[in-house]
């Protein structure tokens, strides 16, 4: 699900989040990093992440940075927190990886 709003937009990542799409996932994170200056992706549909899952925002997080954009992960799923906790990734590292984590998951 993508929504637009002048130079902003959301996109929501729903199901798996693996080596299976991570390609597809890349790509459409770059596109859309093309056409505006702030993204936000929202974290909360995905039931399945694996590494390749976490290097895609990882991935995304660089392209950000490096294009001078504005990246946001928003409203992280049960599964991405618990991939971040075994990976001991800190989803509240401002300017690391990782944006914002939704206060009431998990």
């Amino acid at each position: 699900m993508t929504r637009a709003a002048g130079d902003a937009e959301r996109i929501q990542i729903v199901g798996d989040l693996t080596l299976a799409n991570a390609i597809d996932w890349v790509a459409r994170l770059q596109h859309a990093m093309h056409r505006v200056n702030v993204l936000t992706v929202d974290l909360s549909g995905i039931t399945c992440i694996d590494a390749a899952g976490i290097q895609v925002l990882a991935v995304a997080r660089r392209e950000a940075t490096a294009r001078g954009r504005s990246l946001i992960f928003d409203a992280h799923s049960p599964a991405v927190l618990e991939a971040f906790r075994l990976l001991g990734v800190d989803p509240q590292l401002q300017g690391a990886v990782f944006a914002r984590v939704r206060r009431d998951a998990g």
